[in-house]
């Protein structure tokens, strides 16, 4: 059965009638449904749906319009025809007033018919997939790449889409191994640059004069070496984004030079004389404090000022505890099928270590981590032997003070309710879950204990 046949309802009391309309239509290869009187015909609207209705005006039981009044509020971007024998100016007039697509008057030749049904079912179509633009229009977009459903990427993520449409330099500042590129990546697929190139550069992999080159390109003879003419990276990236990766780390003299082409929105390629235009989005990185560096000079303060237009700042998976579990498994998918084991699962135990973990390295570490045990994995599940000693041995959480000395239950709740609140970063909602107990009754404990 083909599913994607139109279906059309026809309301016609006449039976011969009927039967002439149901003929027309399914020799055009649609679905019909017919019914004889207007309460079957609200039945049918309330039943599924359809992509046309054409109803006769006059009937025994009820009338075409309390059809289309019906259908309006059932099914309301549907076309309903009107077909009658007993045709009025007046009676056109109120049918197309109260939303009716036509009006056909009996007798009605065969191809009026097929002609208007077929309108109205283009119609509906159209106006459906208008619909469905909108809605994509006006839904928030999905950010590429960037898994989490913590507080702070969640933020992250409503910033991406707020600026990834502006044209102005983006500064995302962040520990090592956070995700930067991963962000700078998201801001360019939802930028209006997305059908150009995204090109990233490390600051910190290359000598100044290879950081040159690399950049702005070179003429034939500029250097030992240059036997033809090179384009830079620039140049690759017109009408697109540049990523500029551990930017904290490019020498002073190259921070000039990179200032020049921000403000002047050209450069001169290494060995050259003319000058090259170039439109692109900057879009910087660094682990660095550059206000720090700035202090210290560095990093030159205008550069810095050019570049941060809009900073973001990346957490550390440290505080974004609740994605540790989302991440684990998203790292688990993609490294089973590009090392074709069948892992399915990580063993609770070992995703409790992971929990408690650190991650100095970051959502890297975890990646790698991840990697590592699907190597060494045989079952179908990560195990604890998976794991590196390091998060294999971390110490088991207590509340005694000492060996010696005995805590009392309300210390031990403080000392909990203390640990919990800052494995979770002070989010008391999600504390009071992982603890079991209402968020009004947390804020009780918290006040009576005296707990900051």
């Amino acid at each position: 059965m083909n599913t994607d046949k139109p279906v059309i309802l026809v309301v016609e009391d006449e039976d011969i009638a009927r039967r002439n309309l149901e003929h027309i239509l399914v020799k055009e290869d649609w679905e019909v449904v017919s019914v004889n009187n207007c309460p079957k015909a609200i039945e049918q609207l309330k039943a599924r749906q359809f992509d046309l209705v054409i109803t006769d005006l006059m009937m025994e039981k009820g009338d075409g319009m309390e059809v289309l009044e019906e259908c309006k509020k059932l099914q309301p971007y549907v076309e309903v025809i009107m077909i009658t024998g007993y045709a009025t100016v007046q009676s056109a007039v109120e049918t197309m007033m109260k939303g009716a697509y036509s009006y056909i008057a009996k007798p009605y030749k065969i191809n009026e018919v097929r002609k208007i049904a077929s309108e109205g079912i283009i119609k509906r179509k159209l106006m459906l997939e208008n619909l469905k633009l909108k809605e994509l229009l006006n839904a928030p977009r999905q950010i590429p790449a960037i898994i989490g459903n913590s507080s702070p990427i969640n933020e992250i993520k409503r910033t991406i889409n707020q600026i990834a449409t502006s044209d102005s330099n983006v500064l995302i500042l962040g520990e090592s191994g956070t995700g930067k590129e991963l962000v700078a990546k998201a801001i360019h697929k939802l930028s209006d640059r997305a059908e150009k190139k995204l090109v990233a550069f490390n600051c910190g992999s290359f000598t100044e004069d290879l950081m040159a080159s690399e950049l702005f390109g070179h003429e034939k003879g500029a250097f030992s070496g240059a036997v033809k003419d090179k384009p830079g990276l620039l140049e690759v990236a017109e009408g697109g984004t540049v990523f500029l990766d551990e930017v904290g780390d490019m020498p002073v003299t190259m921070q000039i030079k990179l200032l020049r082409v921000i403000q002047e929105k050209e450069f001169i390629r290494v060995g050259g004389v003319e000058t090259i235009p170039v439109d692109v989005r900057f879009i910087a990185a660094t682990h660095r404090d550059l206000n720090e560096e700035v202090k210290q000079n560095r990093f030159r303060q205008d550069l810095f000022y050019r570049l941060n237009i809009i900073a973001l700042h990346i957490p550390p998976l440290t505080k974004r505890n609740g994605d540790i579990q989302l991440l684990a498994y998203h790292f688990l998918k993609l490294k089973t099928d590009e090392m074709g084991k069948k892992i399915t699962g990580i063993d609770q135990e070992a995703m409790d270590l992971m929990a408690q973990y650190d991650w100095p390295g970051n959502v890297r570490e975890l990646e790698n981590i991840i990697e590592r045990a699907i190597s060494l994995e045989n079952g179908l599940k990560i195990t604890v032997d998976g794991l590196p000693d390091y998060i294999r041995n971390l110490d088991i959480v207590t509340y005694r003070k000492s060996d010696s000395e005995i805590p009392t239950l309300e210390e031990q709740e403080i000392n909990y309710i203390k640990w919990v609140l800052k494995k979770w970063d002070g989010n008391k909602t999600k504390a009071a879950e992982v603890m079991g107990i209402d968020r009004v009754s947390l804020w009780r404990k918290i006040k009576r204990h005296g707990i900051e």
